[in-house]
C-alpha cells in the first residue's frame, strides 16, 4: 500500500511518514496541491490525504482535480478548522472521508487500510466478468493458496493420482477442475461423483457399469463413470466413505488401470486421471482398519492440503467479491461492496463452514440488503455452526451485546451522515443505502434530535 500526503506544514508530512513505515506502509509527501498534481501523475497510490488549507491551490481544488482525472482511490481530507460544511463540501467533491486536527495517527491509519481494502473489492466486483473463470478459478493471494497455485501448475501437466484433503467447504472440487483444466486432458471430460451420496449397492455400477443382465432391472449395458471420464479426469469425492468391500476393486483399477462392467468378462482399459478427495483423516482410518493402507498410498501419491477460510481471512475481500458478482449475475441484483465496518465483521468470523458458509451468508445478503452497499447491520451471521465441544453456554449474552453493538453502530452512522448532509434528509438517506421513511422512523426509534 502507498499513500500520498499532501500538506504545505513539513512536521505534519514527516511526522506521518515516519508513523507510516512503522506500519508497513510506504508514503510520498507533497507541500502543495501543484507537486501532488505532478506526482499522482508518476506514481500509482493507494490513497490520498489532503490538507483543507494550502496556499496556491486549496484540498477541495485538488479532490475535483483528482476525481476530474479518473483517479478513483480513496481521499481523505484533513483540516484545522473542523467546520461541518467544509466536511459536506468536501464529501460531495469526491472525498471518502474528513477528519480534524489534531488526530489520532493509529486511528487514522486504520482508516485508511479500510478504505483501500473496500475500494480494492469494490473494483474487483465492478471489474468481474461473467466467464469460466468465474466457475474454476481457485482464488485467493494469502501465502497458503498461492502455494497451492504453484503446486496445482506444476503437477497438472503429469498423470498422478492427486489425493485433495480438507474440511468441508473448502473448496475440494474447486482444486479438482483447477488440476484438469491445467493438465494435458483438459479438453476431455471431468466427470465427478460423490461417493458418499449414492447408496453402497448402487455404487459400484455407478463406477464400473454393468452389462445387459448383469442384475434385475439391468435393461441393456450402462458405461461406468471410469468409462465416462475417459480422455479425462474422474473426480472422486468423498474418498473416506467408500465402503470397504469397493476399497479393494478402487486398488486394483489403480495398479492394472483397467476395469471390468459388472456382469462382464472382459477387462477394459481406462485413460482417465484420477483425483480423489475427502475430508476425513484417511490415516486415522487406516489406522482403525476402517480404510485400506495400500489403497491410501495409491491415493496419496500427490497430496494438496486445502486450509480452512479462517486461517486466510485475507482472501475473504476477493472471495467475497467473486461471489457477489457471481450473485448480481443470477440473482439481478446490483451490490457493489462493503463499508469498512461490514467487511471487517466478515473478516473477523470463523467460518467453520468455510467458502461454502460464506456463499450462504452472502446470498441471504444480498436478497435482504436494502442499498447497494452492504452495511454490518445487513449481515446476519446468526446461523453459523460452531464446531463441535464449543462452549456456547454464554450463547444468549453474546447476542444480546452483538444486538447492542450493532444499533449502536447504526445510530452513529445516521448521526454522522446528518451531520455531513446538516440535517438533510433525504440526502443522508442516499447515502446510508436506505429510504427516506426508513430513516425517519430510525432517528425516531433512537431518539437523535438533529
Amino acid at each position: 500500500m502507498k499513500v500520498l500526503i499532501v500538506d504545505d506544514e513539513i512536521n505534519i508530512r514527516v511526522t506521518m511518514q515516519k508513523f507510516f513505515a512503522i506500519e508497513n506502509i510506504d508514503s510520498d509527501g507533497a507541500e502543495n496541491g501543484f507537486s501532488a498534481q505532478r506526482m499522482l501523475g508518476e506514481n500509482p497510490y493507494d490513497a490520498v490525504l489532503v490538507d483543507l488549507r494550502m496556499p496556491g491551490m486549496d484540498g477541495l481544488t485538488l479532490i475535483r482535480w483528482i476525481r476530474s482525472e479518473g483517479f478513483r482511490m480513496p481521499v481523505i481530507m484533513i483540516s484545522a478548522h473542523g467546520e461541518i460544511a467544509d466536511a459536506v463540501t468536501a464529501l460531495k467533491e469526491g472525498a471518502q472521508d474528513y477528519i480534524v486536527k489534531p488526530f489520532d495517527p493509529e486511528e487514522l491509519c486504520i482508516k485508511i487500510k479500510s478504505l483501500v481494502e473496500s475500494s480494492n473489492l469494490r473494483s474487483i466486483v465492478e471489474n468481474a466478468k461473467a466467464s469460466e473463470e468465474d466457475k474454476s478459478s481457485f482464488i485467493g493471494e494469502s501465502p497458503q493458496i498461492t502455494h497451492i497455485k504453484e503446486l496445482i501448475r506444476k503437477i497438472a501437466p503429469s498423470s498422478a493420482t492427486v489425493l485433495i484433503t480438507g474440511e468441508s467447504g473448502t473448496g475440494k472440487e474447486v482444486v479438482a477442475r483447477e488440476i484438469h483444466s491445467f493438465s494435458s486432458v483438459s479438453s476431455g471430460p471431468f466427470v465427478a461423483i460423490n461417493i458418499g451420496g449414492v447408496p453402497e449397492n448402487l455404487l459400484e455400477s455407478e463406477l464400473f457399469g454393468y452389462e445387459k443382465g448383469a442384475f434385475t432391472g439391468a435393461t441393456g449395458r450402462k458405461n461406468g463413470m471410469f468409462e465416462l471420464a475417459g480422455g479425462g479426469t474422474l473426480f472422486l469425492d468423498e474418498i473416506g466413505d467408500m465402503p470397504l468391500s469397493l476399497q479393494v476393486k478402487i486398488l486394483r483399477v489403480l495398479q492394472d488401470r483397467k476395469i471390468t462392467r459388472l456382469g462382464g468378462t472382459t477387462p477394459m482399459p481406462i485413460n482417465a486421471r484420477i483425483i480423489a478427495a475427502t475430508n476425513k483423516n484417511l490415516e486415522k482410518m487406516v489406522r482403525q482398519g476402517t480404510f485400506r493402507e495400500d489403497l491410501f498410498y495409491r491415493l496419496n501419491v500427490v497430496r494438496i492440503e486445502l486450509p480452512p477460510l479462517r486461517e486466510r481471512s485475507e482472501d475473504i475481500p476477493l472471495l467475497a467479491a467473486n461471489i457477489i458478482s457471481r450473485y448480481n449475475r443470477t440473482m439481478g441484483t446490483r451490490i457493489t461492496g462493503f463499508t469498512p465496518e461490514a467487511l471487517d465483521m466478515l473478516k473477523k468470523h470463523s467460518f467453520y463452514g468455510n467458502v461454502r458458509e460464506l456463499e450462504n451468508i452472502l446470498e441471504r445478503t444480498m436478497i435482504f440488503a436494502e442499498g447497494s452497499i452492504i452495511r454490518v447491520e445487513d449481515l446476519d451471521l446468526r446461523f453459523s455452526v460452531s464446531r463441535p465441544g464449543e462452549e456456547r453456554a454464554s450463547h444468549h449474552d453474546e447476542s444480546h451485546e452483538d444486538a447492542v453493538t450493532l444499533k449502536d453502530i447504526e445510530k452513529s452512522a445516521i448521526i454522522r451522515s446528518l451531520q455531513r448532509w446538516e440535517g438533510n434528509r433525504t440526502h443522508a438517506a442516499e447515502e446510508l443505502g436506505i429510504s427516506r421513511r426508513t430513516l425517519i422512523t430510525k432517528i425516531a426509534e433512537y431518539g437523535i434530535q438533529m
